[in-house]
């Protein structure tokens, strides 16, 4: 094993491990390594656990991304987190592509929780976009400084120096000296201004839209990558926390008794319940600490718990669908207005209503939530796989009573996030903990922990209407959603979605419609609401394409010719068109406007690579199709289902065009399609959270289904439009169109309209 010994005035003793290898988490201290017994495949492994102290004395360092020693080796930060996305392998090859780096001489640190790296939240799909140019920035800085120090010890103007991989380079003399050689002497010039550098013209790309396999792929093939669930620490306790089964409630009484006969078992210990609203804070509970995760879990299981009552123990879910429903039968608070939809609809015309329901969901990623901490001398030190490292730092010195300043959130790798792993709950509670035992906690979260008391993503009903002219076009469209906002987690009072949740899906429907009006309708709250992967975009494109499909038969179109009629020509939205309050996912509608062109881009290729039209429809066998923007992402999607005799659904095949602007790494993009593909029919077959008098029903894998190998889609495709766009989401856009394309190959293939996720419910999975 590794033992690595902090000799910093943090004294402790710290190693991580997954299947029995140990390694050191980064710190920012000294380091001392003594090796017992460790293969020499190791030494590299812990060679890269003082790579963030590498990168504090490397000779070079420009700025807070990047720094460069004596050696070459070339530290780069990954200051967003990795949970599967490849953010912790896109964004450092932003920075090596400008420096125009030797990526095997490149080394990623990650970053612990802090505002000099930005905005650091892993969610939004947003991790290259927003950090494209400053990335960028950063690399051609310290380019520029290795030029010039080059150019100086060679007595030449640094005009008529260049860079290949590495090293720079006079080619008029032949004269070359590497990157390692030029750091000391580039460190000590002053560092240049924005207005200095010059980036490289894209022509000159060396890794930027070059497919690569993950930095971390070997490590994570091998068992030695580092997972939240890995972490570990001399003297540690783990714990099991016994939350309340109604969201809400409280512990009144404990009898710890038979749980402390548990052999390992060595105390339990109360978390406070949450004061609403209850946004980042823990549930609340009864920890079980004990010196092995097993123990504690059993104990938690010999817990007698009365709990005091929650008002949320009237939630049930059936009776709550049925009041969303109805809801959303009613009209609603007006969050987009064109024209004049009553006046159109009283001159009459072909009508059609359909009404759609989307169920909660759980995240239920691969990893459940687990974290180490230790708090000592008014400090605390965190390890955990968070998607919001700043977020769970704030949330944890609020719980101590800290400054933010004296805590440090250090960032594993995630075994899956999808928006859950945003709220830092399981953080907390290891904070806590370890202030109240005295000694290093790991909070392990169970699957059955992870399933009942998730942040769930929104159930949601909506309602659609259109009058159909002569020519089978929308002459008034109308459409209403009710659910419950992730406001409601942050103000107990939020009825209402704000117009971020609605701008994802709803208020930005890109069709060329006379008169066009969305409502948004009140729901009331009963639980966590919270992130999930393209969040509101599932729902409102699951109901909105759907409608789009049912629209086209109404008319008696082709569905593909149908949406190409409702864009119109190619234009871009006015934004006048658009709520007044329009986040557009963050970006400036100057630079990303809705543009039907590449709409019209992305279906029509989608409908070509799948062969739209070619085959006959019906007799079990249909295809769908629908396309969607989100993230400022524009994606089509086209799935060829079967009905068997049985009634059982089987997607064959799944085609998926997506225009993301300019692409960083195009592998990435593939993945993500495919992860897509199988993630979306999981929740289109299975997906479905339900709650009985306030407790969730479904615990594990048997209640909330996983799709399996047998009826996972057979073939995948991902098309990737080649765009000079600046880059937009990846992670994800693929999500929302398939319910929807799935649901119109269904319709295709028997006829049979469903507008209720998911297909079980139909006996159709």
């Amino acid at each position: 094993m590794i033992h690595i010994e902090n000799i910093s005035n943090r004294d402790r003793d710290l190693t991580s491990s997954r299947r029995g290898f140990l390694k050191g988490m980064l710190g920012a201290g000294a380091f001392v390594l003594s090796v017992r017994l460790m293969p020499e495949e190791l030494f590299g492994a812990a060679a890269n656990a003082t790579a963030s102290d590498g990168m504090t004395k490397a000779a070079l360092q420009p700025n807070v991304y990047l720094a460069i020693d004596t050696d070459g080796t070339t530290y780069i930060i990954a200051h967003r987190s990795e949970m599967g996305s490849g953010s912790r392998t896109a964004l450092p090859r932003i920075v090596a592509d400008e420096l125009d780096a030797d990526w095997a001489q490149v080394r990623i640190v990650q970053a612990i929780g802090d505002e000099k790296y930005g905005d650091q939240d892993t969610d939004g799909s947003h991790s290259v976009r927003s950090f494209f140019d400053a990335l960028r920035e950063s690399g051609a800085t310290a380019r520029l400084m290795l030029v010039r120090a080059a150019a100086a010890q060679w007595g030449v103007p640094a005009s008529e120096c260049t860079t290949t991989p590495h090293m720079v380079v006079h080619q008029a003399s032949g004269k070359k000296l590497g990157y390692g050689e030029l750091a000391a002497a580039a460190g000590k010039l002053p560092v240049p201004n924005k207005e200095e550098i010059k980036l490289k013209a894209r022509s000159e790309w060396r890794y930027i839209g070059k497919s690569t396999t993950s930095y971390d792929l070997k490590d994570m093939c091998t068992g030695k990558a580092a997972y939240g669930q890995d972490t570990r620490m001399e003297g540690m306790l783990y714990a099991s926390v016994a939350h309340p089964p109604v969201f809400g409630s409280a512990v009144k009484s404990v009898d710890d008794k038979a749980a402390l006969s548990v052999a390992g078992v060595k105390r339990t210990e109360t978390i406070d319940a949450f004061k609403p609203p209850i946004g980042y804070q823990a549930l609340g509970g009864v920890a079980v600490l004990a010196d092995n995760t097993w123990a504690a879990m059993q104990g938690k299981k010999k817990l007698k718990i009365e709990w005091e009552k929650s008002p949320h123990s009237v939630w049930n879910s059936n009776a709550y669908k049925k009041e969303l429903q109805e809801t959303a039968r009613k009209p609603g608070k007006i969050v987009r207005e064109n024209g004049n939809v009553d006046e159109a609809f009283a001159k009459g015309g072909k009508i059609v209503e359909a009404e759609y329901y989307a169920p909660l969901l759980a995240h239920a990623s691969m990893e459940p939530p687990a974290a180490l901490a230790v708090y000592r001398d008014g400090k605390a030190e965190v390890w955990a796989p968070t998607q919001s490292p700043q977020g769970a730092r704030d949330a944890v010195a609020q719980a101590l009573g800290l400054k933010k300043e004296d805590v440090t959130v250090h960032v594993t790798l995630l075994g899956g996030g999808f928006g859950r792993k945003s709220f830092p709950d399981f953080a907390v509670e290891a904070a806590v903990l370890s202030k109240k035992t005295g000694k290093p906690v790991k909070v392990v979260w169970s699957r059955e922990d992870d399933i009942k008391f998730d942040v769930y993503h929104s159930v949601a009903a909506m309602y659609m209407k259109a009058a159909l002219g002569p020519d089978g076009r929308p002459t008034a469209w109308l459409q209403r959603s009710v659910f419950p906002p992730i406001g409601s987690t942050f103000d107990a009072s939020a009825r209402y979605s704000d117009p971020g949740e609605l701008g994802l899906g709803f208020t930005d429907v890109p069709f060329a419609l006379a008169n066009f009006r969305a409502e948004n309708g009140p729901a009331a709250n009963h639980m966590r609401i919270g992130w999930f992967r393209s969040v509101a975009n599932v729902y409102h494109a699951f109901g909105i394409h759907s409608f789009a499909d049912e629209l086209a038969h109404a008319a008696g179109k082709d569905s593909v010719e149908y949406l190409l009629q409702l864009l119109g020509p190619d234009r871009v939205v006015p934004r006048a068109e658009l709520p007044k309050e329009f986040p557009n996912y963050g970006g400036d509608y100057e630079q990303y406007p809705i543009d039907t062109s590449r709409f019209r881009r992305v279906l029509t290729l989608a409908a070509e690579k799948s062969g739209w039209g070619k085959q006959k429809q019906g007799n079990g066998i249909g295809m769908g199709i629908a396309m969607h923007r989100s993230f400022l992402t524009y994606v089509a999607t086209v799935v060829q289902a079967q009905v068997d005799d049985a009634g059982k659904v089987h997607v064959n095949r799944v085609d998926m065009a997506l225009d993301a602007g300019t692409v960083v790494n195009p592998e990435t993009v593939k993945q993500q399609v495919e992860g897509a593909a199988v993630m979306g029919t999981s929740l289109a077959f299975y997906g479905e959270i339900t709650a009985t008098n306030g407790v969730i029903d479904q615990s594990n894998f048997d209640g909330f289904q996983m799709a399996r190998m047998n009826n996972t889609p057979r073939e995948t495709n991902a098309y990737i439009v080649p765009s000079d766009a600046p880059p937009a989401g990846i992670g994800e856009p693929p999500l929302p169109p398939f319910a929807p394309a799935l649901y119109n190959a269904i319709f295709a293939a028997t006829g049979k309209r469903i507008r209720e996720l998911p297909l079980a419910k139909a006996g159709l999975a």
